[in-house]
């Protein structure tokens, strides 16, 4: 386990203020927590991936946490202050908490099992991962902190990663950096086509490992309404794909 928990205690207090009820963006996309702008896209911190499990065996990568993620990520938060959790704590409950959450959890819990996930890890199924097994998942996004672009998630396409100096440092330099701390071979899992597009470019710059992965999986998101389609395509590929991780990775312990 890796906790980045320095960067939560600046916003313990403000977290703490928080209003009881569920938050609203009114609550939560304010100057005290944007990080960075640039043209359109506003980043705003949450405490979603100060928590990393280095021991893990899947990783699975979106773009960026959504709003519905980082109103989750502070309401449990604050939860756990409440509680008198320590940093690390915090941490550790909020990105089981946030991850994915939703109906888009779902969407994805169904996928995976399709892939063959749980028979390659042992499971019942892939809702493990969320829950009794989350010691084999890692969660996080290629830009670490919520991004919005007039006030609406950006979802990697206005503008492209690749043409925003901003999106680019943390897709690029900051990403890489959490996943060179993964200590054991894992099976890389990206949502969406940009996520893919990342981890092409940075498997073949060398910038991270070669790790079987299942590029171009299909985002889980209820606004993909292409997403059964695509998946059913390339379904048969990536069975193929975790079928082998198992064989190679994990029979031999």
């Amino acid at each position: 386990m890796s906790v980045h928990s320095e960067t939560l205690r600046p916003y313990i207090h403000l977290i703490e203020s928080l209003p009881a009820q569920e938050l609203e963006k009114k609550d939560l996309l304010i100057p005290e927590l944007i990080m960075e702008k640039s043209g359109g896209l506003e980043m705003y911190y949450a405490p979603h991936n100060e928590y990393i499990n280095v021991q893990t065996r899947i990783v699975i990568a979106g773009i960026t946490p959504g709003w519905n993620q980082m109103k989750m990520a502070f309401e449990q938060a604050k939860r756990s202050i409440q509680q008198g959790a320590s940093l690390e704590q915090i941490a550790c409950d909020v990105k089981k908490a946030a991850r994915f959450a939703g109906t888009m959890r779902n969407h994805l819990i169904k996928m995976l099992d399709s892939c063959g996930l749980p028979e390659a890890l042992g499971l019942q199924t892939s809702r493990q991962l969320f829950g009794d097994r989350s010691n084999l998942l890692h969660t996080t996004s290629v830009i670490k902190y919520p991004v919005f672009s007039d006030g609406k998630n950006y979802t990697g396409h206005a503008p492209k990663i690749d043409h925003s100096s901003l999106l680019k440092k943390y897709a690029y330099e900051i990403f890489p950096q959490e996943i060179i701390q993964l200590e054991k071979p894992y099976l890389l899992i990206p949502l969406g086509k940009s996520v893919s597009e990342v981890i092409r470019t940075l498997m073949d710059q060398g910038r991270i490992p070669r790790n079987p992965c299942l590029l171009d999986f299909p985002h889980p998101s209820g606004a993909n309404g292409h997403r059964h389609k695509q998946f059913e395509k390339l379904k048969s590929h990536f069975k193929t794909i975790v079928e082998d991780f198992a064989l190679t990775h994990l029979t031999k312990e």
